[in-house]
Parts: structure tokens; C-alpha cells; sequence
């Protein structure tokens, strides 16, 4: 058993510090340009007004809007005192929303980082937000550990709606884009391993749950088809139908829980972040995996997609940028299946002998005769 006489090993096993001191030494390595940050990040958001800039939450209650060129922070927002779980942007980019463990959402001006309305009425942390301008009116939509989806007003605060269904805590929320703007539908994941759908004003669930996984759901992403793209702690991504009745068509297994899927249209490719540390890249038509971008050393906790670059968040304060343009993705498939330092080294040492000492002294002495 290892033995250690630092005070911060007392009462660890043998595995965790070796695992410890793997994420140590892979803490070191510079794969995909990693802007390195003050604070696990739990949630990362685009900014089409910035292009080139992604908003991200930390676990110490901040968010930032960081310049992705050159790792420049270039908008603080403070006030919450417990972790932010989720970010949205208001229909026309002036409001940041927050989801928070105080069991409210936060908002800021973005241009001046100034706090502005809170939004209650949760009774457990916030886990997803979102928001459109629906019949006219900027709506907020929330989604909580409590099992609600509320729905609120932006510039009053005022809320318009309380949908519940779920029997777990919500864990992400999409607006189906394909559903009319006089009538909406909210489309809602939950821990309960169920799929929902909320018509907004005043039609509640209007279907039976979908069940495409064993266990919760964590993210939802419709790509330009319609169809809807799921991620689940089942260690599976999936793509339901729309055309089949949300049935699934593809699944990609992983080997631990897919925290986060989205898609890139152009270039034909599904991407996945997972708990193992690990992003993936599949063929969309085939389901079969391409390329496997390593880097991060703690679980990858979203995504976001600029351009054709991938970005990806953590828990080890990192962001990463992966490129999706074919040279660039082949140069990197190419890299991958060149052997490392280490590799190499550990080709070049000389095979270890199958025999005792006696025996090659033995088989020494007869080929001395020869």
C-alpha cells in the first residue's frame, strides 16, 4: 500500500492518490489550447454578440465572458454566494440569466456586468434556464431540482406559469423549434429519466413522457432536422426521431455518463462530452466514433460550439478548443495513432529474458563454445 507522510494523503486510499497523482501529471498537458481559470466550471454558454466569446459559470458563484483568442476575461459578474448551475441569454443579448444553488436566477446587464432582477419562486436550486420572445413578451423559462418548470415574464418578473410532471429534480430545458410561437412547447429532461413536454401558455404536459434512457437525462440538443439529441448518466447519446415518434434511430455507447451532446451540421459530425474526461467525435449518419479528444483531467461538464471549433468546459477550470475543420480533425486523428514518448520508450526497451541466471550463464557458455 502506498504510504505518504503529507497530511493531505491522511485517510486515502491507494487508489484515489494514484489517481490523484495521474490527474497531477496530466494537469500538465496543453491539448486544446486550455485557458485555465479561478474555479470549476459547471456550464458553458455561446455569446452571438461576441462572436469569438463564451460565457462560463463556476462552482464559487461567478460567471465570466472570456475571449476565447486569447483567454482575456473580459466581463466579471458577481453576487451569487453558492455555485451557478446554468446560463442563457435574453432574446436580444442585453441580459445574462443564472440558475443558482440559492434556488434563484440571477441577471445582469451584459454590457456593464450590473446586477439586475432576481427571479424566485423555486424551492430547490436551479439546474436549467432559457429564454425567447414568445407572442411579443421576452420569457424566462427555469427548470429546478424541485421538479418545476416555471415560467416568467423578463421585464416584470412576474410569473406566468407552473408546469410539474416530473417526480426528480429538472436538468435541462429546450424549446422545441419546430412548435408554433402562439403555441410553444418547452421541451423538459429530468433525473427521473423522463422526457417531458410543456406547452407554454396555458396547455401544460401535453403527451405522455418520453423514456428513452434507463436512468436521468442530462442534456437535450435538436439539431436543423427537428430531431432531438439526448445525453444520459446510462452512458449513452441518442437521436430521437421526430418523424418516428421521438423513437431512437442511434445510440452511442460510452463508458461513463454523457453529461453533454451537440451537433455540427456542416461538417456531419455528433460531439460528446463525458465523466471520463474524454470528448468524442461521431459520424452522424453511421454512429460510429472518429476521433476522441483528450485533454481535460476532470469530468467535461458542457459544450459549446463556434464555428467549426468545439469548446469544452470542466471541473478542472479549464476551457478547450478542439478544431472540427477536416484538415485540422485529420491532422489530429493522424497524431493520435503516433506513439507517445513514453510509448516509444517503452518500445525500445530490450525484452525482458525468460530465463533464470543459470540458464543464460548455461546458454552462454555452450554459444562461447561455438
Amino acid at each position: 500500500m502506498t504510504t505518504s507522510s503529507n497530511r493531505d494523503h491522511f485517510f486515502q486510499t491507494s487508489a484515489s492518490l494514484d489517481d490523484q497523482e495521474r490527474k497531477n501529471a496530466k494537469s500538465q498537458n496543453t491539448n486544446g489550447n486550455p485557458i485555465r481559470l479561478p474555479g470549476k466550471i459547471l456550464a458553458a454558454h455561446s455569446d452571438p454578440w461576441n462572436n469569438g466569446s463564451v460565457y462560463v459559470a463556476h462552482s464559487n458563484g461567478t460567471v465570466r465572458r472570456v475571449i476565447l483568442a486569447t483567454g482575456e476575461t473580459a466581463k466579471l459578474f458577481t453576487g451569487p454566494m453558492a455555485p451557478v448551475t446554468c446560463l442563457s441569454l435574453s432574446p436580444d443579448g442585453k441580459l445574462l440569466f443564472a440558475g443558482c444553488w440559492d434556488r434563484t436566477v440571477w441577471s445582469w446587464d451584459t454590457a456593464t456586468g450590473q446586477p439586475r432582477r432576481k427571479y424566485e419562486g423555486h424551492a430547490d436550486f436551479v439546474r436549467s434556464v432559457t429564454s425567447a420572445r414568445l407572442r411579443g413578451e421576452d420569457l424566462l423559462i427555469s427548470g429546478g431540482a424541485d421538479a418545476q418548470v416555471l415560467v416568467f415574464k423578463i421585464a416584470s418578473g412576474e410569473r406566468l406559469e407552473t408546469f410539474k410532471g416530473h417526480t426528480r429534480g429538472i436538468q435541462d430545458l429546450v424549446l422545441d423549434p419546430e412548435s408554433e410561437e402562439t403555441q410553444p412547447v418547452v421541451f423538459s429532461a429530468g433525473s427521473d429519466r423522463e422526457i417531458r413536454q410543456f406547452s407554454i401558455f396555458g396547455g401544460g404536459s401535453i403527451t405522455d413522457p418520453l423514456l428513452p434512457h434507463e436512468t436521468s437525462v442530462y442534456k437535450l440538443f435538436f439539431d436543423n432536422d427537428g430531431d432531438l439529441w439526448t445525453a444520459s448518466a446510462d452512458k449513452t447519446a441518442k437521436c430521437l426521431v421526430r418523424a418516428d415518434g421521438w423513437k431512437a434511430n442511434l445510440t452511442l455507447e460510452h463508458p461513463d455518463f454523457v453529461r453533454d451532446v451537440v451537433v455540427h451540421e456542416t461538417g456531419g459530425w455528433v460531439v460528446t462530452a463525458c465523466r471520463d474526461e474524454e470528448v468524442r467525435v461521431w459520424n452522424r449518419s453511421t454512429g460510429e466514433l472518429y476521433h476522441t479528444f483528450s485533454g481535460h483531467f476532470e469530468e467535461v461538464t458542457g459544450l459549446v460550439l463556434v464555428g467549426s471549433t468545439v469548446v469544452s468546459v470542466g471541473i478542472d477550470a479549464t476551457i478547450r478548443q478542439w478544431s472540427l475543420r477536416p484538415d485540422e480533425l485529420q491532422k489530429a486523428v493522424e497524431l493520435a495513432k503516433k506513439p507517445t514518448e513514453d510509448e516509444k520508450k517503452e518500445e525500445d526497451k530490450p525484452a525482458e529474458s525468460m530465463l533464470t541466471a543459470e540458464e543464460e550463464a548455461e546458454l552462454a557458455e555452450l554459444m562461447g563454445d561455438d
